[in-house]
């Protein structure tokens, strides 16, 4: 029995070799991430490195993604914020906060509301003539500039030379009145003679308007084919702009020399008269009646919006229901000029120290700060729509509004209240919810920043010396004119600030 056990012994410790003959590197090879001799002396060091520097990295990567996101999540609550300070902050135009709405991440406002719109536009009576006015019957324009014309003036101004007191005449009406409203013989803002020839069949205008290139045509959707033949769809574009679209988008060319980006006809604006792209933009907007006299009635959208009313539609709930001849819709956040101009200051819209002068010679005019109760809904509209008939009254609130444009800060909604306020309530005018005025477009971002140099100025000093090429040439004089009253002593009147967007 022992020997039979020492054989079987014998027998496993040779198989056992026999395997390990077979195999001379498999024990050194399990084994040889531990020899030192197989293993350079640094290795330990290496793997302490590599493990070190992942981890370093996906620190740092976690690092940068919470700072990310606590960058959006500041950007959000700024732009929801009712502090002042930080409610100026917030930039709703930037591309972090499209993209952000785009995704859902932010809350949404309860600012849109159904539109009381009839059912059909087919089934829409429109009115036969037009409105007759009470006050004024005729209105004719000035057309010459005369200081150009007595060799002052080295080239004529858009908007002439009206002195205060042609000003304070022109808000005293008349059956028959004279007024300064752009288009000065040889100032700038031609149109081309085939634009000219189409314009005159329009009755009926959509109108838009892209200056300097901050947007491309955005096509109106939910048009009626009976809108799509009574209504001209205009889009009034300087050469800067037209060659910018040019550049993005398809134009057609119809064989007449008309240029067409699908439903908008391209109406360029040749030499335009201001130095400031956004005064430039009112030229359109405000005296669309000048640009296209033989329409009737007419819808302004600013460019970049994207109607999604039928026109039809609209001119029925805005104008002819109610009997209305104009109608803009209010302000979201503000009813007072002058809450409207510290908002203007507080997002950079304009010098500061020219926004206080403005609003400093409306003060000592008269003009009350809007209170409830009042003679109008809101001093202060949203103007990037505007709904008219254009009567000889309707025409002369805008060229009056325009006026002052011309002669002081761009801003129209800081002017706006002012022109109604001095016509002594005898301009009617229907000034629609805000809800309504959010539920008739889309709004699509700018493709790019505004910014000017003289928007960032908060001291007169910095308009002097080296500073004074930021002074516009051409438009504004209105500012650096002697006006014949002593503003030292107007106290504006305090703002509180009550809502959270400016």
């Amino acid at each position: 029995m022992e020997g039979e056990a020492q054989r079987s012994v014998s027998f496993r410790l040779n198989r056992r070799g026999e395997r390990s003959n077979q195999n001379p590197y498999s024990k050194d090879s399990e084994r040889g991430l531990f020899l030192p001799g197989r293993l350079p002396q640094d290795y330990p060091m290496k793997i302490v490195w590599k493990k070190g520097f992942i981890r370093l990295v996906l620190v740092a990567g976690i690092l940068w993604m919470l700072l990310i996101l606590i960058a959006l999540l500041f950007h959000v609550w700024s732009c929801q914020s009712s502090i002042s300070f930080l409610s100026a902050m917030c930039n709703k135009d930037s591309k972090v906060y499209t993209v952000l709405d785009t995704m859902g991440l932010l809350p949404k406002s309860q600012h849109r509301c159904p539109i009381p719109l009839a059912e059909d536009p087919d089934k829409i009576v429109i009115p036969k003539g037009r409105t007759h006015d009470e006050v004024v019957k005729d209105l004719l324009f000035v057309m010459e500039d005369e200081q150009w014309n007595n060799g002052s003036q080295t080239s004529p101004l858009f908007g002439g030379h009206e002195n205060w007191s042609q000003r304070k005449e022109s808000f005293k009406l008349n059956s028959t009145m004279k007024v300064h409203c752009g288009f000065i013989r040889h100032s700038g803002a031609e149109m081309d003679s085939l634009d000219i020839k189409y314009v005159k069949k329009c009755r009926f205008v959509v109108a838009s308007g892209i200056f300097d290139g901050y947007d491309v045509p955005h096509q109106p959707s939910n048009i009626s084919l009976r809108s799509k033949k009574l209504f001209c769809f205009l889009m009034v574009v300087d050469e800067v702009s037209f060659k910018f679209i040019e550049e993005n988008v398809t134009i057609r060319d119809d064989g007449n020399g008309g240029k067409w980006v699908g439903i908008w006809r391209l109406v360029l604006l040749k030499h335009p008269p201001y130095d400031e792209p956004r005064r430039n933009g009112k030229i359109p907007k405000i005296l669309l009646h000048r640009l296209f006299p033989q329409a009737q009635y007419s819808i302004w959208i600013d460019g970049k919006m994207e109607l999604i009313i039928d026109p039809l539609l609209m001119l029925e709930r805005y104008l002819w229901r109610g009997k209305h001849t104009f109608a803009i819709a209010q302000h979201k956040h503000h009813h007072s000029i002058y809450e409207e101009a510290d908002a203007n200051k507080r997002r950079k819209r304009y010098a500061r120290p020219l926004i206080d002068l403005h609003m400093k010679i409306y003060r000592y005019e008269g003009l009350p700060s809007w209170s409830p109760g009042g003679k109008t809904i809101s001093d202060v509209p949203e103007g990037a729509v505007i709904i008219r008939e254009h009567t000889a009254m309707s025409n002369l609130f805008s060229c009056l509004w325009f006026n002052e444009v011309d002669l002081f800060t761009p801003r129209d909604q800081l002017s706006f209240g002012y022109v109604v306020y001095r016509l002594g309530g005898l301009f009617k005018f229907f000034m629609f919810p805000n809800c309504e005025y959010n539920s008739l477009f889309v709004l699509h971002p700018h493709t790019r920043e505004h910014s000017s140099s003289v928007e960032w100025v908060k001291n007169i000093t910095e308009l002097s010396g080296k500073g004074s090429r930021m002074k516009e040439s051409r438009g504004g004089l209105g500012l650096w004119t002697p006006y014949p009253g002593n503003l030292d002593s107007v106290v504006l009147p305090n703002i509180a600030r009550t809502s959270k967007a400016g």
